[in-house]
């Protein structure tokens, strides 16, 4: 009997994974850095998962990104899985989150050979922020993303993400500047680097 029970719970949660790939209709267009980083992904998102990007890195390798919750979806969860079907090798991680999930990348943003994947989550109608984790070793590490420093007086949220020549910036509108060469409005950019699993942030210049 218990095996029964086993083997039930087991075909049910191969069917939610499953639907979760080939059901619903509410597709969603990526970011600026999603669009550039993600390739090869199908977007098909069903009850009860909310979002749901399939992240390719390369043949038989991909991450498949689900997130779920009710209500403003302001609370819920997420879930990544990992599938090498080259080696037979399927790992997964789940976490909570604060924030609805609207898009997910990976990149290798210090050029080590390990992936990460980067979730964006939007909290408060309009400030976005990111969860990293970097997969090595069979497991995925999370990677803290760090906050504004003294631009954070400064931000109000309306940022944007975008990838160019390898490299992660975010954008957003400047609020109480105190600077009088600065105006209300003006985009401020920001670059990341990424060394080891630490971040650094630096206000740049775009072109």
């Amino acid at each position: 009997m218990k095996g029964f029970k086993k083997f039930i719970w087991q075909t049910m949660a191969l069917s939610v994974v499953v639907l979760s790939g080939s059901c619903g209709s509410n597709e969603k267009e990526p970011s600026e850095a999603g669009k550039q980083a993600v390739s090869a992904g199908t977007e098909k998102p069903s009850a009860p998962f909310s979002f749901y990007r399939n992240i390719e890195i390369r043949p038989g390798i991909s991450f498949e990104v689900l997130s779920w919750g009710k209500g403003v979806d302001s609370i819920g969860g997420y879930l990544i899985l990992m599938s090498d079907t080259l080696k037979n090798n399927y790992r997964s991680l789940s976490a909570e989150r604060e924030g609805v999930l609207t898009d997910a990348w990976n990149m290798d943003l210090d050029n080590d050979g390990n992936p990460e994947i980067y979730l964006q989550l939007q909290s408060d109608k309009n400030k976005s922020d990111l969860n990293v984790y970097e997969y090595s070793g069979g497991g995925f590490n999370k990677i803290t993303f760090p906050g504004l420093g003294n631009l954070k007086k400064n931000y109000a949220g309306g940022d944007s993400y975008t990838l160019k020549d390898g490299e992660l910036f975010r954008s957003f509108p400047l609020v109480n500047p105190k600077d009088s060469t600065e105006k209300a409005g003006e985009k401020v950019t920001v670059q990341y680097r990424l060394n080891g699993n630490d971040f650094s942030v630096a206000r740049v210049k775009m072109p």
